[in-house]
């Protein structure tokens, strides 16, 4: 599911949707079936009038989901207005949400109108709603029951027909037993919980992600951007991904701009989340870090290039090309780790290296 500044809906001063394109549901829901289930949950519950929980980690989707919600109900012709809960000051979220009254506090010399009123007869999406201070909870909850509300300074209450959608990357059990959030304000705004799943337990729709970001940066930055290499793929699949589709998306970006896979693996992720890696392999803590790092980058960054080499029949040209660095590098790089056709064959089966080698190294 697409995380991109560009792809979401931007709010302007006064809260409402700036109208942008969304992503094709093909490229939001991929192809794994466990969201592919929940594409067809979220297409009956869009067109009822219901509170709606996105949970899922920082990075996941939810406020592309939410767009994607409000495009497909009945209030898809209103405005999509999103609260950054934890982005708004303490002191100011409650006359952001819901207005305020001349005099109703210094410098209050004019009525304005909040979030929730520029919401009327369309969505309001809460991002990170568990960040709401105990007090605003309450008048949210009141806003859920019957749908009234009142600004700061305001002596009588409003009314709006809006629907509610909210968000959160917390676990809301924790959160309730610690007093954190109101029990009762959960039960209005979890009429449906949507659990989006992080990037590393949908790993299918990591090449359907990544081909839809090329996309979209090689249009944006006028570029003639070839597909990774299957290597490349490979090594994206592998990734724990622990900022998600966020960071998928980044490192598109990074690719398109720099046309170099080696930037991509090496440079643009972190070694010590690939699956393979594991809490053992991080040493007994009396390695510097900066140290065991650089070895795990090495690693990985050697694992790359055998990879396109055993895909290129050993061809060192072809994969400094591929990888974009220069063939005297390649040539350094591998005798640094000693990576040979030779050796690479043995540690398969010995008895091959003579039938695969010819007892000599592949040409360029």
């Amino acid at each position: 599911m697409a995380t991109c500044d560009q792809l979401q809906p931007r709010i302007g001063e006064s809260g409402l949707e700036v109208r942008e394109f969304l992503p094709p549901r093909e490229i939001i829901f991929g192809r794994s079936k466990y969201m592919l289930a929940l594409q067809a949950k979220i297409e009956k519950v869009a067109v009822a009038n219901i509170p709606v929980l996105i949970e899922g980690e920082s990075g996941s989707g939810k406020g592309v989901m939410a767009h994607f919600i409000h495009r497909n109900s009945p209030w898809q012709d209103g405005p999509f207005v999103k609260v950054c809960c934890p982005a708004i000051p303490e002191l100011l979220i409650e006359s952001e949400l819901f207005g305020y009254e001349p005099g109703s506090f210094t410098g209050a010399r004019n009525a304005k109108p909040g979030r929730v009123e520029s919401a009327h007869n369309g969505t309001l999406f809460l991002d990170e709603v568990a960040e709401l201070d105990p007090a605003l909870q309450a008048k949210l909850l009141e806003l859920l029951q019957d749908g009234r509300f009142s600004r700061l300074g305001d002596q009588g209450s409003r009314r709006v027909d809006v629907r509610v959608i909210c968000s959160t990357n917390r676990q809301m059990e924790r959160e309730i037993e610690t007093g954190g959030f109101r029990r009762d304000l959960f039960y209005r705004i979890s009429g449906l919980v949507i659990e989006l799943p992080p990037l590393r337990r949908r790993r299918e729709d990591i090449p359907v992600l990544v081909e839809y970001f090329r996309d979209v940066y090689s249009a944006q930055f006028h570029r003639k951007t070839r597909p990774l290499t299957r290597a490349t793929m490979q090594m994206l699949e592998e990734y724990n991904w622990p900022g998600n589709v966020r960071e998928l998306q980044n490192l598109v970006k990074r690719f398109v701009v720099l046309d170099s896979d080696e930037e991509v693996i090496v440079g643009g992720i972190s070694a010590p989340n690939w699956k393979t890696l594991h809490a053992d392999d991080c040493g007994d803590g009396r390695v510097p870090l900066k140290e065991l790092t650089r070895s795990v980058v090495r690693d990985l960054e050697t694992k790359v290039i055998r990879r396109v080499l055993e895909e290129h029949n050993w061809n060192r040209k072809e994969t400094a090309r591929l990888l974009r660095i220069s063939y005297r590098s390649l040539l350094y790089k591998m005798t640094r780790e000693g990576l040979t056709r030779r050796k690479a064959v043995a540690e398969r089966s010995p008895a091959l290296v003579k039938h695969e080698t010819g007892g000599t190294e592949a040409s360029d």
